[in-house]
């Protein structure tokens, strides 16, 4: 319910720039109710500044600032459903491609030398810290870093060649040739 005396210069404000308003919602809104909707919502939120609102210097700066909160916040708030229909699949049987090299993984890990196969395990596999790593084995940090890049570059080497793995044109995994 609005306040009973509405302060002038709210009104002439509205009357000024109502109907670009409404143009600016109606390009970004496909349902022109949603758009008188979102519309009625900023008039609230004019009215509701009352008397403060006369104390603004550019009005129609101020409504479209608040406006594109308000269409900000409407669209966040949107849940969009998309049927899928009862033939969609629930679930990906596939696994992709990336995770598919476990197996391929582990093998070439087994394969590797002990002290490349360690550090890829404890830093890699079981999450320990370089840091740490290199504490444990009586290392500097940078001598860590290294035996675990030179190890790493050994087992991508040869899951490349075991596993025939191929890279789309971003370097991703894009398959291979399990054996």
């Amino acid at each position: 319910m609005l306040p009973d005396m509405t302060p002038v210069c709210i009104l002439s404000a509205w009357d000024a720039h109502e109907q670009e308003l409404l143009a600016f919602l109606r390009a970004r809104i496909a349902d022109p109710h949603d758009a008188d909707d979102v519309l009625q919502d900023l008039f609230l939120k004019l009215v509701l500044q009352g008397h403060a609102f006369c104390e603004v210097r550019n009005p129609r700066a101020w409504l479209f600032s608040v406006l594109r909160n308000v269409l900000t916040d409407r669209l966040r708030t949107a849940k969009t459903f998309i049927d899928l229909g009862a033939d969609m699949p629930l679930e990906r049987d596939e696994k992709p491609p990336i995770a598919q090299l476990e197996e391929c993984l582990m093998r070439n890990l087994a394969q590797l030398s002990d002290e490349d196969r360690n550090v890829v395990e404890q830093c890699d596999l079981h999450g320990q810290t370089q840091a740490r790593y290199a504490e444990q084995h009586g290392l500097a940090l940078s001598a860590a870093k290294s035996r675990l890049l030179r190890a790493r570059q050994r087992l991508r080497k040869q899951i490349v060649m075991n596993c025939q793995v191929r890279f789309d044109e971003n370097g991703q995994v894009c398959c291979h040739v399990p054996r």
